[in-house]
């Protein structure tokens, strides 16, 4: 019988970066309800934080050192084949010269490759030990340290390569969110409220239900959108045991309801002692109306107040309290604090006339501004018997219209294009009016899921369908600028943003099937790459001879080929060099030897011959 492990690891206190405040209750969160609700066995579950107790004599501080140590001696001891393991990361990553870090306590900013621990190695164990992993990476981005890249995009690509269920906090060129309001990042507040409510026995289902609630929760928080990266593996597996499928989940316990945005710290009492409006809207609550109900909640009164009975209930970390959802017949009525004086009269004349006299001047300077609009109508509709040059004139005016005047002599493919390029500058300002950026996928993405909410016969359905046409096809352009760049985790994961219905899907499909093996061969070829030039050492032309046969096992026309056909010849260069060098001084049998390595087909392949048959004549 397969046996379930989690290791937990939340760092809040760094050494060398900035603290973070949520990450050690997100590994504690996790580790208790695996425990609690998921049947996990304790002696099977580890915690390591700043203040997590001692194992017997072993440190459960987590430093590069004893993550290592633990992960040794569970697979040496422990780990059976086919057993399960959550492993949970909650604090910093970093990459470096194309390679992720994940950075323990002491990892230091300016020595990453020392310091960190290299994901590529720990993913290649973790598989070698032939377990059913979940790796659980809710990573912060660190700011001002070596990382030349994104932290995440090595990592989906030794996910997919591996086949180990991966799951990432965000997109790489996105940033984590932590709030203390929730106690938890978004994304592991996300991840427990899915484990809770019954959404995450599998990993469709708990991708299905992050990629809706995480961003919703940026919304709410008014942060920027964060999306997470899952990678699923072809062999389909269960992450959760048998006794916590067959549970009874409380699917009503949602720290997001999506039937609302009412997420509030806590209930408003009735009486006269009431928050303002104001107050809550300081407090980034938002009043629901009384219709709105959500099913299976009971509301209670406690204490004068309402509040929500499941999340009363619900162990979401630090933050214990309730979010209120009314369902009184009566909407909530904000009233003044009874000891707040009410404002005298004459001061509510000044400030209505005040108001008033500015909405008439701002209608007199839109009249102004447009007068010679409505004077050039006027002299149109006045005049039926207008010559032609006359109405000529009046239509070459300037005009607010975005429609192009059509002259005589354009062609049909320029007023196509022209008509297709004002489509598309009318779809980039839709997404503009909506705060959207067009150079990110999730939010073009948002944008035609806000356009299908048009239903046809209202007004702007026309424009909505024609702007979900041409957001599709801007997800594909980016997705193939990414797919271009070699980042072919973001790319497949953009292009798999294009609905069935929509005009680029087929193309799309396409595109992520070519960039799936392409990205395999990638990351395969990097990985030869990667292992010539670990053999190198300085000084010694051999291991440049050694390195170079390594790269000449990437095959033409595969990804990675120019770049091994750049690193051999750069070898070959160093290896006669280190030739000269020799001969100059003195060693010409050495540097004969040396040169004699350079091999054929490179760059420095006939420098070398040359200086080998000059050498041998002295």
């Amino acid at each position: 019988m397969a046996n379930y492990w989690a290791i937990a690891i939340g760092i809040n206190q760094y050494q060398l970066f900035q603290p973070l405040s949520c990450a050690q209750a997100d590994a504690e969160a996790l580790e208790d309800f695996l425990v609690t609700e998921a049947g996990f066995l304790p002696k099977h579950c580890l915690v390591m934080t700043d203040t997590s107790p001692p194992i017997g004599d072993r440190s459960t501080y987590p430093t590069k050192e004893n993550i290592l140590l633990l992960l040794e001696d569970l697979a040496a001891t422990s780990w059976q084949p086919e057993d399960y393991l959550w492993l949970f990361f909650s604090g910093y990553g970093v990459n470096y010269k194309g390679k992720d870090y994940l950075m323990p306590a002491e990892g230091n900013p300016e020595l990453v490759q020392e310091t960190g621990i290299e994901l590529r190695s720990l993913m290649q164990s973790l598989q070698l030990a032939d377990l059913n992993v979940l790796l659980l990476l809710d990573i912060n981005r660190a700011f001002g340290t070596q990382a030349d890249a994104p932290v995440g995009e090595e990592t989906i690509e030794l996910a997919q390569e591996l086949q180990l269920a991966t799951i990432l906090s965000c997109q790489p060129e996105q940033f984590s969110h932590e709030s203390n309001e929730l106690g938890h990042g978004f994304f592991t507040a996300a991840l427990l409220e899915a484990l809770r409510s019954g959404n995450g026995s599998n990993l469709a289902d708990l991708e299905n239900y992050l990629s809706l609630i995480v961003p919703k929760l940026c919304h709410h928080h008014w942060r920027p959108i964060q999306n997470p990266a899952t990678i699923i593996p072809s062999r389909q597996q269960v992450i959760l045991p048998k006794l916590a499928m067959e549970s009874d989940f409380q699917p009503e316990a949602l720290i997001y309801p999506e039937e609302s945005f009412a997420v509030a710290l806590a209930a408003p009492p009735l009486d006269d002692s009431a928050r303002t409006s104001a107050d809550r809207g300081r407090r980034g609550e938002v009043s629901v109306n009384s219709s709105q109900q959500v099913k299976g909640k009971k509301v209670q009164e406690s204490g004068g107040s309402l509040v929500s009975q499941p999340m009363a209930e619900t162990s979401l970390g630090v933050n214990t309290r309730g979010r209120f959802i009314p369902n009184s017949s009566k909407g909530y009525v904000s009233r003044l604090p009874a000891n707040q004086p009410s404002i005298p009269f004459w001061k509510q004349f000044i400030l209505w006339g005040g108001g008033s006299l500015l909405v008439a001047g701002l209608i007199a300077v839109v009249f102004l501004r447009n007068q010679e609009t409505f004077r050039i109508k006027q002299i149109s509709s006045a005049s039926p018997n207008a010559t032609v040059s006359d109405r000529q004139v009046v239509e070459n005016l300037p005009s607010d219209r975005t429609s192009p005047v059509k002259f005589k002599n354009q062609s049909s493919a320029q007023i196509a294009s022209s008509s297709q390029s004002k489509k598309r500058n009318q779809a980039v300002l839709d997404l503009a009016k909506m705060s959207l950026r067009q150079t990110q996928a999730s939010d073009l993405s948002m944008a035609i899921a806000t356009a299908r909410k048009i239903q046809p016969g209202e007004p702007l359905y026309e424009q909505a369908q024609e702007n979900i046409k041409i957001w599709s096809q801007m997800i594909l352009d980016l997705a193939e600028g990414r797919a271009k760049q070699r980042q072919y985790a973001s790319a497949i994961a953009a292009a798999r943003l294009i609905a069935k219905d929509e005009a680029p899907y087929a193309k799309a499909q396409a595109a992520i099937n070519l960039w799936r093996l392409e990205g395999k061969q990638y990351v395969s070829n990097k990985t030869l790459l990667d292992a010539a030039n670990a053999l190198i050492k300085s000084e010694q032309a051999s291991t440049y001879n050694r390195a170079i046969e390594v790269a000449k096992k990437v095959p033409p026309g595969q990804p990675g080929f120019d770049t091994a056909q750049k690193s051999i010849n750069k070898w070959s260069e160093k290896i006669l060099d280190l030739a000269k060098r020799r001969a100059a001084e003195g060693e010409r049998n050495a540097a004969i030897a040396t040169a004699a390595l350079v091999p054929e087909e490179t760059g420095a392949y006939e420098d070398a011959q040359d200086a080998i048959q000059k050498w041998q004549k002295k």
